[in-house]
């Protein structure tokens, strides 16, 4: 099953995709569409699997850019780069045509931006860290260099961990409270158990930066509740599980 952005995908010569972890070609708790480079999954699999990705987005396989993230707040532009290497960060932007900008996600948001008149695309990986660390607010700083207007963009917010499922700590909620004045919209307190908002955590982000609301979309899907369709890091440590796998989302233009 993908996932599709609406708002995105009437752009002309754009299209976006949230695949969930099935049609693919890995075996057990990697079962079966992980595309998870970095995981402990048989590196064949894998590369087989981001193969079916890439054919399904009408991309060569080699024009399906792919991070090392590591949750941090860096984000690539890739049109002063060449392809021959995986780029440490957690995000990407480029106005280079024929290209698709890949994310690797596990409970974290995945998160495919356009500009529909530029028709620059980017993609970012975006957990609590990233996103409390600057991330969105980079990104949006690398579009205005690319002369982008804010209200040109339209932002697709991915499948994630839900609030119901994201219990959380005081020291937790002490990181937040450091850089957000209005941090106690995003936690719920429920049988003295603290649990976080990080959909809309993003999704207020886009909103202060300028952001037109009716540009933003959500898929809204729970990566940990719906085993079925999606690899949940938080989900395989509470089944004590050795490993996870990735699902991945991908912008391309064409």
């Amino acid at each position: 099953m993908i996932f599709y952005s609406r708002k995105i995908n009437k752009i002309k010569g754009i299209k976006s995709f949230f695949f969930s972890r099935n049609n693919g070609r890995s075996k057990g708790i990697y079962k079966s569409l992980n595309c998870g480079i970095g995981s402990n999954d048989k590196k064949k699999n894998v590369i087989n699997n981001i193969k079916i990705v890439a054919k399904k987005i009408n991309s060569k396989f080699s024009n399906l850019i792919l991070l090392r993230q590591y949750h941090s707040n860096k984000i690539i532009n890739f049109d002063n780069f060449l392809i021959k290497k995986r780029y440490k960060a957690d995000g990407i932007i480029t106005s280079v045509p024929k290209f698709s900008l890949g994310i690797l996600t596990a409970d974290c948001v995945p998160i495919l931006v356009a500009d529909k008149e530029n028709k620059i695309i980017a993609a970012i990986h975006s957990g609590w860290k990233g996103a409390n660390s600057g991330i969105i607010e980079n990104l949006i700083k690398k579009f205005k260099e690319k002369k982008s207007k804010i209200s040109n963009l339209i932002v697709a917010i991915g499948p994630c961990i839900a609030k119901k499922n994201y219990e959380v700590q005081k020291d937790f909620v002490n990181k937040i409270k450091l850089k957000n004045k209005n941090f106690k919209k995003y936690f719920t307190n429920n049988n003295k158990k603290i649990y976080f908002n990080l959909r809309l955590f993003v999704n207020d982000k886009f909103l202060r930066l300028g952001v037109l609301k009716n540009n933003i979309e959500h898929i809204n899907k729970d990566t940990y509740g719906d085993y079925k369709n999606f690899f949940s890091y938080r989900r395989s440590l509470h089944n004590n599980e050795s490993d996870y796998g990735r699902c991945i989302s991908a912008i391309c233009r064409y």
